[in-house]
């Protein structure tokens, strides 16, 4: 089944609370873009104490855009319903230790790639997973053009995990959404198209 998720990347919990409320009658869930301003050059609200304070009906996951996550990962997961890190912020041994953590405490977990990260590296990992993120930018910034050369690596990932959740991030518009789906992908990621829209619900509409 197709997922839309709006992606909220503030600098401060006002304006998440304010985009949460925006699109949570639209949509199942939501993603948080959390960065500390070391693994990207950005930096964004990264408190997951303030989520208590939370009432919505909408699922949340984080994507945590952070150095050395493991150190902050059983807090993200005690607020959250689902968690992404990156591969390229862990060593293997500290993947497989989040992806048991988040087990443990029933959430789920997901690993991301980024654009230039060849998508081998998630296979060992697939079994315990419950989706693969595929960066279609830079991550860090919003508002970036999609990288087409990474409906490759969606088909390439598809054919191997015929059931598995693959998630799409970065430059999801209503012109390129169509061939991100036919390539595989089945959860999807938009931010600025979906923000920047006057018409939040018609923008999330037309991406379904």
């Amino acid at each position: 089944m197709i997922e839309i998720i709006p992606t909220i990347l503030n600098k401060d919990f006002k304006e998440v609370k304010e985009s949460i409320k925006k699109v949570e009658n639209y949509v199942n869930w939501v993603q948080l873009d959390i960065m500390d301003g070391i693994f990207v050059n950005n930096e964004t609200w990264n408190n997951p104490d303030d989520l208590k304070k939370i009432d919505s009906k909408v699922k949340i996951e984080a994507h945590l855009m952070i150095d050395k996550p493991i150190e902050k990962i059983n807090d993200w997961l005690d607020v959250v319903d689902r968690v992404i890190i990156h591969f390229e912020s862990s060593k293997d041994g500290e993947i497989k230790e989040i992806i048991k953590r988040a087990k443990d405490k029933k959430k789920e977990i997901g690993l991301a790639i980024n654009p230039e990260t060849h998508f081998s590296v998630v296979l060992p990992f697939l079994n315990d997973l419950d989706l693969v993120l595929i960066m279609t930018v830079q991550p860090g910034f919003g508002g970036q053009e999609f990288k087409e050369f990474n409906l490759k690596k969606i088909k390439a990932l598809r054919r191997i995990w015929k059931n598995g959740n693959i998630e799409v991030d970065g430059g999801v518009n209503n012109r390129n959404i169509k061939r991100i789906k036919k390539a595989g992908a089945n959860l999807i990621c938009s931010g600025s198209y979906i923000f920047n829209n006057s018409n939040i619900e018609k923008a999330i509409k037309s991406l379904k």
